[in-house]
């Protein structure tokens, strides 16, 4: 075989373009010299090229914790690393995060860590990866800024290399490439990546959506993925948060307009708005109605002064001079001359929003001069505690907006017919639908079915799963670590399902707890048993019950051998489980009874 014919840069590893022969001047097509073809020059290429890796650590199968690992030979690089909010299956738990055991295995491979954009679900992890592993870290200008505000709270923002990258602009990881592609999100600084790999070149679009009149003028570059399109994707992984939602996701422009019949209904009362903190078009299209109705702007919420901060200092908020004020002097304006842009649109328990719903804001009290619009759709699972919130705002005289009632918000995710011009601008050979639950994921495969990708080409995976192609084929050949790691306080992944197991029970069931004390050197009972009970019954109503729990509780112990009370263990597992059938066959009810046996 003549290895010229394997040369990259003659249609080989890497191109897009099929090869070409060249001729002399005095040569036609008709005249090049004879070559017999050799069907397998294509097999042997083929056979060359490196694989290429993907494995998605979050994002699928879940709402949250996006984070995707590519790899090629000797090289690595991370795409998002967001967190996760706790559910109710998880008492006390503050955040999800990614499992990053692969990760750490693998750390002297990691040659960066790419995010799309500046949410929670792509950037919250980040600081804990980062204490981790040691990686630069690129973004666009307000994604950068948000991640600077979570190293500095992580007090490791001196120990890692923040770039800032432009749309169109590439960074080189190893053996693959990256291209940052501006899409539309909900976020200004978001982008859609192009990765080039020696199997072919893939796309992922990150969060997006088709804003055609966006806030800021910005729109998704469409161009750009029709180009590639044109040249040949290999594989497209795409968001699927809204493939279930027929039609277009509407322009975040259409909020702006109502917004300006609501500061007209408002009239004279103060307004109140609550949105996501990241939200920036959204506070842009506040700000643009408080300047055309003469008011002035307050902003409440710790991570809304941070976005909010962090948007003017990068330009990507324009706000005239004297508009935004602080929020001591707030008594100083009447009701019509305010408004106060805060947090809490899903009802956290301790955002502004709430405490002010529950009277419990040290400076904002809620009165019938208040028009308050909730300018967000409560995420599933919220809906119960947002609904709370709206109750109490009513109670207080106020009157409340909310996104059922009027066009306060749209998503920034795309919807069916978007999804669907995403892949026929791309054309993809393989598509991988990323970003949302198993329902999501499904339906998205349905619109590639629809659009003529091939079922064998949709690849429907799970966390952990290592997808593997070398621009042939493409599967899942294995399985790495990957689930979640909770943080509960400054502890990381010391909460396992056996505390959450025990919490839930404790939750669900309280506790009762044995107390004894034996002498050692003569195995003695000296003091107790005494019973406690929390959170299974108020001990002065259950008093006959708790009198008979300790008489039995004695008359067990004075059933033991010697042996017995030597062995703790043994004697603990007797008491429980004698505490247990008692209080079983009293509630019919099991709490969780920890006996307790000091020394004396």
């Amino acid at each position: 075989m003549n290895n010229q014919n394997l040369h990259p840069n003659r249609g080989g590893q890497g191109s897009l373009e099929p090869r070409q022969r060249r001729y002399t001047a005095s040569q036609t097509p008709e005249q090049k010299p004879f070559r017999p073809q050799r069907k397998n020059n294509n097999k042997a290429y083929e056979q060359r090229r490196a694989p290429v890796r993907i494995i998605p650590l979050g994002g699928l199968n879940e709402i949250g914790k996006n984070m995707t690992v590519f790899e090629c030979s000797n090289d690595m690089f991370i795409l998002d690393c967001g967190l996760a909010f706790p559910d109710a299956e998880m008492p006390g738990v503050d955040i999800v995060i990614p499992d990053f055991s692969y990760v750490e295995h693998h750390k002297d491979k990691l040659r960066g860590i790419v995010i799309t954009h500046g949410h929670e679900d792509h950037i919250g992890g980040l600081a804990y990866l980062l204490k981790k592993v040691n990686a630069p870290v690129y973004g666009s200008a307000m994604t950068i800024g948000l991640i600077k505000h979570k190293l500095e709270e992580h007090g490791i923002l001196n120990k890692v290399p923040l770039h800032v990258m432009d749309a169109r602009k590439t960074i080189k990881m190893g053996c693959m490439t990256v291209e940052f592609i501006k899409v539309n999100h909900s976020i200004p600084g978001s982008m859609g990546l192009i990765i080039y790999t020696p199997a072919g070149v893939m796309i992922h679009t990150g969060d997006f959506k088709v804003d055609f009149s966006p806030v800021d003028g910005e729109r998704i570059d469409l161009g750009r993925f029709g180009e590639l399109g044109n040249k040949g994707v290999l594989a497209l992984m795409a968001d699927s948060t809204n493939a279930e939602r027929p039609g277009y996701t509407p322009s975040e422009s259409k909020v702006g307009v109502s917004f300006e019949k609501l500061f007209t209904k408002a009239g004279n009362r103060r307004i109140i708005i609550a949105t996501f903190s990241s939200n920036i078009h959204r506070v842009q299209q506040i700000i643009n109605m408080a300047v055309k109705t003469k008011r002035k702007v307050a902003v409440l919420g710790r991570s809304m002064v941070n976005v909010i901060a962090t948007a003017l200092e990068l330009g990507y908020l324009e706000v005239p001079k004297n508009i935004i004020i602080d929020i001591e002097t707030i008594n100083q304006y009447a009701p019509e001359q305010l408004v106060l842009v805060t947090t809490g649109s899903q009802g956290e328990p301790m955002s502004a929003l709430t405490r002010m719903a529950m009277h419990d804001h040290n400076k904002i009290n809620i009165t019938p001069m208040d028009f308050i619009i909730l300018s967000a759709t409560p995420i599933p699972g919220n809906e119960k505690h947002v609904t709370k919130v709206v109750n109490e705002l009513l109670k207080s005289g106020a009157e409340v907006i909310y996104e059922s009632m009027y066009d306060v918000h749209v998503s920034g995710h795309a919807c069916q017919e978007e999804l669907k011009l995403m892949l026929a601008l791309t054309r993809p050979k393989f598509f991988i639908p990323m970003h949302g639950e198993y329902k999501h994921l499904v339906k998205h495969q349905g619109l590639a079915l629809e659009m003529g990708i091939s079922k064998e080409n949709i690849i429907l995976a799970s966390i952990g799963n290592v997808i593997e192609t070398d621009g042939n084929s493409m599967q899942i050949v294995g399985q790495v670590p990957a689930g979640r790691t909770l943080v509960d306080g400054l502890g990381v992944g010391d909460v396992g399902s056996i505390v959450l197991r025990d919490r839930k029970h404790l939750a669900e069931d309280g506790l009762i707890i044995i107390v004894i004390g034996i002498q050692r050197n003569t195995n003695e009972i000296v003091a107790g048993p005494d019973i406690v009970s929390r959170g299974f019954v108020y001990v002065r109503e259950a008093e006959d019950m708790m009198v008979q729990a300790r008489q039995i509780m004695r008359r067990t112990l004075d059933g033991c051998t010697y042996a017995e009370l030597r062995e703790w263990s043994s004697l603990k597992t007797k008491l429980r489980d004698r505490m247990s059938e008692f209080i079983f066959e009293q509630t019919k009810r099991s709490p969780m009874i920890l006996p307790i046996i000091m020394e004396i």
